[in-house]
């Protein structure tokens, strides 16, 4: 097959980017050019909600020089993503739409999971060196205009992700509106930063100790790839060496800083703050190396594309990720683990034996082991409303790697597992923002969720081993088990009711008694 040439746009809170990419199976994924573009529109977004009509105008502008440079490259497929000053922005679908009329540039909108993930996948493409500093503990500390995403790995897995509200952008911003002097800035950006840390510290830190800080910026990032201030070069350093640098840029004028770092003079503040943030973050979790390694948004969009269309095989297993993600919440919030294990074993069973029927993809299927992981964090709240404490905490909490919908559709599972359905014409609040499609695979992730909470009634785990198979107008779910099931099959058909509506089947409990 061969190769092609891509396009990735990064709609950012102050800058709009582009990178061309050449796709190939041989060489993987190789960057051809990369063009970039300062516009702050977060500034205005963030203050006010809206993006001023001059501001549309210059993105206009700019996307339309874009389209030329991509068709002089000759690219085949773009993607184009806005971020938190897009995500921000009231209007945003009449921007969007404005856009697209006059240039032919279609906007996706990332939820904050969603381009953390991507960010996160970018540094995939370093992938021997990012195996390496994730075998140690590590925290990824993804910094954008709004906000900042801290992750957290152990044992080369996903533990735990945290949103803080203090971007660079943001935080700057913050800094102007109180007339901070530059002598005053580190010390009340540190104020504004440790105030938040130390809830996260606390909740994720307690007894952790983490060794690299892996840095996504685009100020810090650039300064230590191209200068290379650790002995290991290629954005590698250590913290001592990383703070000697930070303390000299702070003794120099703007001009100077910019001068000897290559840089606008006006990205020099926004350097200041990311670097106190970093500084802040080393202080909170002690960490001893630093690792930038160069990588944008643009990188993380073509990684994903190049792997969805099998140029790039993923040496790490992101999708992993996603469910140790979920596996902590439910730690957080004393779920069983045993109990999860056994629902979701049954759970996913059942989806695999009748793919034929309910046509939902693997995304779907994994959205069904998430859900089957949270079904019971609702009850560190309250066991009376379980479902709606539960749907509470899954809608308030990110799981990294899931968009706002996909978190909404998991979210609106577990709370039916425990509460009547609601109906997608009877007004429900829970489905704004849903589309029918959504709707459809959360009344047939629910009725698959209620079986197999229903053969788990009494959480005895007596059903250890399920086979599913489909005779005539029936499920047949066959169970194998010496042990007592009168209960279960008596409270079986309320459970199950809910899935012959929804497949047009009847789920049938057949023991089979061990010896």
């Amino acid at each position: 097959m061969m190769g092609e040439v891509f396009a990735a746009i990064d709609v950012g809170s102050y800058e709009i980017a582009l990178k061309i990419f050449e796709l190939s199976k041989r060489k993987g994924v190789r960057e051809l050019d990369h063009v970039r573009h300062r516009m702050d529109i977060g500034s205005e977004t963030y203050a006010t909600g809206k993006i001023s009509s001059l501001h549309v105008d210059e993105m206009i502008r700019i996307l339309s020089e874009f389209k030329k440079i991509m068709k002089e490259y000759g690219v085949t497929h773009y993607q184009a993503y806005g971020t938190s000053a897009i995500r921000e922005t009231k209007d945003i679908l009449i921007v969007r739409d404005l856009i697209e009329q006059r240039t032919g540039i279609h906007i996706d909108v990332l939820s904050n999971s969603e381009q953390r993930f991507i960010d996160y996948k970018s540094i995939a493409l370093r992938h021997d060196q990012f195996e390496r500093v994730i075998e140690k503990p590590t925290a990824i500390v993804d910094i954008g205009g709004g906000s900042i995403q801290i992750s957290l790995f152990e044992k080369d897995t996903l533990v735990a992700t945290q949103n803080l509200m203090t971007g660079v952008l943001r935080l700057h911003t913050t800094m102007e509106q109180v007339h901070a002097s530059r002598l005053k800035y580190s010390e009340l950006v540190s104020e504004l930063i440790d105030s938040r840390l130390s809830v996260f510290t606390k909740m994720h830190l307690k007894d952790k100790k983490i060794e690299n800080l892996i840095i996504i910026d685009d100020y810090v990032s650039p300064v230590m790839q191209k200068y290379g201030i650790g002995r290991d070069g290629d954005g590698f350093a250590t913290r001592s060496e990383f703070l000697k640098i930070i303390e000299l840029a702070g003794d120099m004028s703007d001009y100077d800083v910019a001068k000897k770092l290559g840089m606008p003079e006006e990205n020099v503040p926004l350097l200041h703050v990311a670097g106190t943030l970093i500084k802040c973050i080393l202080d909170a979790t002690k960490a001893e190396n630093l690792w930038a390694p160069g990588i944008t948004l643009c990188d993380g969009i073509a990684y994903e594309y190049a792997e969805k269309k099998d140029y790039i095989k993923s040496p790490h297993d992101f999708e992993q990720d996603i469910i140790a993600c979920a596996q902590n919440i439910s730690k957080r919030y004393m779920g069983s683990r045993s109990r999860r294990e056994t629902l979701k074993k049954i759970a996913l069973t059942i989806f695999d034996s009748t793919t034929e029927i309910h046509g939902l993809s693997g995304r779907d299927r994994l959205l069904l082991e998430i859900a089957t992981i949270l079904h019971d964090c609702g009850k560190y709240i309250s066991l009376v409303y379980l479902g709606d404490c539960a749907y509470n905490i899954i809608m308030s909490t990110e799981i990294i790697g899931l968009s706002h919908i996909e978190r909404a559709i998991v979210a609106n599972v577990v709370r039916f597992n425990h509460e009547e359905f609601e109906y997608y014409n009877g007004g429900s609040q829970l489905f704004d923002g849903l589309s029918k499609e959504d709707y459809l695979r959360i009344s047939k992730l629910t009725a698959i969720m209620r079986v197999a909470n229903g053969l788990d009634r009494t959480h005895k785990q007596k059903f250890r081993d399920v086979t599913v198979s489909i005779k005539d107008r029936n499920l047949i779910i066959n169970v194998d088990t010496s042990a007592d099931i009168t209960l279960e099959k008596g409270l079986f058909f309320n459970r199950a009711s809910f899935f012959e509506e929804v497949f047009g089947l009847k789920p049938v409990i057949r023991q089979k008694k061990m010896m």
